[in-house]
């Protein structure tokens, strides 16, 4: 790594990954794992595989994201949230469109780890009624969600980001979290439109963005911290540090990059950031919007990075 690098990967404070994942296709297939390019993932992933990585790099705390849209996945990842001394958050998924939504989020906060549930998501990209955000009903669904006190997530397309923007406008009191910075094309460099829709969203206060993704964005093979900085720029321009947030994307970065390469080019993207910017897109932004525990100091001591752990990301 470059001198800059080893100076941004050399910082101490906690980390909050707030965007991960786990999976057990003995128990539920996960159906978007398909092809020969996408076999380094199609196995099981849980928690203790997680949990190398997170200590080895200062993580105390993480947000674990649903995958499929079916009612059984959510709660079996808040049964593993109760269990577990790193899970602070879970971004599940119900049934938005059904008029007794309110009940089914309020069953959920009663389960075994419900008290977990932070957020809800939905596959909006690959919904195939393009307007589901805007539907009535799906409006109603949302505002149950804020009513429940609780974050949506949206994972879109770059094509999908000024619905969402229209969406966050006619319900200001939803907080609506945006993954993967919308998924830019990072492997063609062609910022627009997606970085002036970006900038359409972010100027709506009730919304937050997620650094993550970025790696699966650009090219697996060849990917450097270089081609991801213009969309991170543009990301923190739009957001600014208070409503950006850093998430591995694990183990889906996988096909990219190990997860020490992605913490450590989340911090040399920000590298020019201030150390109190940089806590706040390391920590911060996800404790304030998700309503985590300030947890400086989790099961194992992970209040500091242990080893270096794998080499450092390509710049």
């Amino acid at each position: 790594m470059t001198e800059a690098a080893e100076r941004a990967t050399a910082l101490t404070e906690a980390v909050v990954d707030a965007h991960h994942h786990v999976w057990d296709l003995a128990v539920r297939d996960q159906e978007w794992i398909t092809g020969p390019a996408m076999a380094p993932i199609r196995r099981g992933f849980s928690l203790a595989d997680l949990a190398p990585h997170a200590r080895a790099h200062g993580v105390t705390a993480t947000v674990l994201v649903q995958t499929v849209t079916v009612p059984g996945e959510t709660p079996e990842l808040l049964a593993l949230a109760a269990e577990s001394d790193l899970v602070a958050g879970v971004v599940g998924w119900a049934d938005l469109t059904r008029p007794g939504v309110a009940d089914a989020l309020a069953e959920l906060r009663e389960l075994p780890g419900g008290r977990h549930l932070v957020g809800i998501r939905h596959q909006v990209q690959g919904d195939p009624d393009p307007e589901w955000l805007l539907r009535a009903d799906t409006r109603r669904g949302l505002a149950a969600v804020a009513d429940a006190g609780l974050v949506y997530d949206l994972v879109v397309r770059p094509d999908q980001l000024l619905l969402c923007a229209e969406a966050a406008a006619r319900l200001p009191q939803v907080t609506f979290v945006l993954d993967h910075l919308g998924k830019p094309p990072v492997a063609s460099g062609a910022l627009e439109p997606w970085a002036s829709s970006l900038r359409v969203l972010a100027s709506l206060p009730n919304t937050a963005c997620k650094l993550s993704g970025l790696v699966t964005e650009a090219d697996w093979a060849t990917w450097t911290v270089a081609e991801l900085r213009p969309c991170a720029d543009t990301a923190l321009a739009a957001f600014g540090p208070g409503r950006l947030m850093f998430g591995s994307d694990w183990p889906v970065c996988g096909l990219a990059a190990s997860y020490g390469q992605v913490v450590d080019a989340a911090r040399v993207l920000t590298e020019e950031l201030s150390d109190a910017e940089r806590a706040q897109v390391f920590a911060g932004t996800a404790r304030r919007v998700y309503g985590l525990p300030d947890r400086t100091r989790a099961a194992g001591g992970l209040s500091s990075p242990g080893p270096a752990g794998p080499p450092g990301p390509r710049v």
